[in-house]
């Protein structure tokens, strides 16, 4: 969890995180609970380096390459 917090800090996550902020001073100002919430969630995603998808979650694997022969195929043309 530590590692998580303090590894990979960008510039993406600096302003992430500094928007974040920002919504939850913005919410304490205006005093409103929902975005106060959203300015929450929006801090922690950042913090934990978590997104949509979670953390490496949108990444897509390379597709995996079969051992097997492939065998062509043949066609008709039918009029």
């Amino acid at each position: 969890m530590k590692q998580a917090i303090l590894s990979n800090w960008n510039f993406m996550r600096f302003l992430r995180l500094g928007l974040g902020i920002f919504i939850i001073v913005q919410s304490v100002i205006v005093k409103d609970l929902t975005m106060g919430v959203l300015g929450i969630l929006f801090t922690i995603m950042p913090i934990f380096n978590i997104g949509c998808c979670g953390v490496g979650g949108c990444a897509t694997a390379p597709p995996k390459r079969s051992t097997e022969n492939t065998k062509d195929i043949t066609y008709e043309e039918v009029v």
